[in-house]
């Protein structure tokens, strides 16, 4: 049986990878890194009890999709949209075409723009995002449809 990784080994290996969904989710640099250290200071607090549980990236992503909802529920006045991409982004497309997909993740509800980050990107089965979202996998098939949908429809995602 392995060890459960520690917090600090945890942060170290899936930092840069949590801070990359928290970006697709928030569409903001600086509300990406915020939305991750809260999330990460929420389970550092339970961090015993969620290494021992076995399920440490389900209960952090978790932690974030939860605290992003929250946030959007109380419409959070922090908010400082940009069309500026993070200078740590090293991704292979090129920047209008990252600048796309974020509009067009923006369109979702936080719902299914949940959904399809912890689907597509995270690469998480329907039975995984259920658990981590706390809904069942039928919610996430016709989540996963309604965006998909309303992805296929974006005026930012055309091909030219």
């Amino acid at each position: 049986m392995e060890a459960s990784p520690t917090f600090e080994e945890y942060v170290a290996t899936r930092g840069r990878a949590l801070w990359r969904s928290a970006w697709l989710l928030t569409g903001d640099a600086q509300r990406a890194e915020d939305l991750v250290q809260t999330a990460l200071v929420k389970c550092w607090r339970r961090w015993d009890k969620i290494a021992a549980d076995g399920s440490v990236d389900g209960y952090v992503r978790r932690a974030m999709v939860t605290t992003f909802t929250d946030w959007r529920r109380r419409r959070w006045e922090g908010e400082v949209p940009t069309a500026e991409l993070p200078a740590g982004w090293n991704g292979d497309a090129d920047l209008a075409v990252r600048r796309d997909v974020l509009s067009a993740l923006a369109l979702l509800p936080r719902g299914q723009r949940a959904v399809i980050v912890l689907r597509f990107y995270d690469d998480l089965t329907e039975s995984q995002t259920a658990h981590v979202l706390g809904i069942s996998v039928g919610t996430v098939k016709s989540q996963t449809a309604r965006a998909l949908k309303t992805l296929r429809m974006s005026e930012f995602l055309e091909e030219s």
